[in-house]
């Protein structure tokens, strides 16, 4: 992982916590909403005709443990809040060691955070097989899913070990994000048009 600069991210949440607090509660509410969409999903397609189980399974366990990794972190990440308070407090020896332990706790988080989006990437690959196999949506969706989530998942695994070498993981990252976009409001216009 990159070094990071855990004196400016010190500074900077010291200076608005409370933007800090939103943001960590906002990412926590999508968490618990990629479990609840997850579940509901898997609950949907489960009585469908020919559903085929072990990719609903992969999926399942891909995108909640993914989900999980990022609430789990969430806990050690707000713990930048009360460094942050102590580091505005204090100086010099004290000051050093409050950045190394910014440090290292943003360093954990980057890595996690690498950690949960191979699961992210492998329960796109796997809800995009769905969709290729069973015709739930048009094949071309599912095949530009399965796609942008080879390269996300490829992408970020060079990036973990190679992290100067984003350019794959941020292409398979833009690629995921018109998936997920173009298949929501394809998901939304067909609810709306045929009952």
């Amino acid at each position: 992982m990159g070094d990071v600069d855990s004196d400016a991210q010190l500074q900077k949440i010291n200076n608005d916590p409370k933007k800090f607090k939103i943001s960590v509660v906002l990412i926590l509410i999508e968490h618990f909403g990629i479990i609840s969409l997850v579940v509901s999903l898997f609950i949907a397609f489960a009585f469908g005709p020919s559903y085929n189980i072990i990719l609903g399974i992969v999926w399942c366990i891909s995108r909640i443990g993914e989900a999980l990794i990022q609430i789990y972190d969430k806990n050690n990440y707000w713990g930048l809040l009360n460094l942050a308070k102590q580091y505005s407090d204090t100086n010099g020896a004290e000051k050093d060691v409050l950045i190394d332990l910014g440090r290292k706790i943003l360093k954990a988080k980057e890595s996690r955070f690498g950690s949960a989006q191979i699961l992210f990437s492998i329960g796109t690959l796997a809800y995009s097989i769905l969709f290729v196999t069973h015709g739930v949506v048009p094949a071309f969706f599912g095949w530009f899913g399965i796609v942008a989530s080879l390269l996300y998942g490829f992408g970020n695994g060079i990036f973990l070990i190679k992290p100067n070498v984003k350019i794959l993981w941020n292409l398979g990252g833009l690629l995921i994000l018109i998936f997920e976009i173009v298949l929501g409001g394809w998901l939304l216009w067909y609810s709306v048009i045929i009952p």
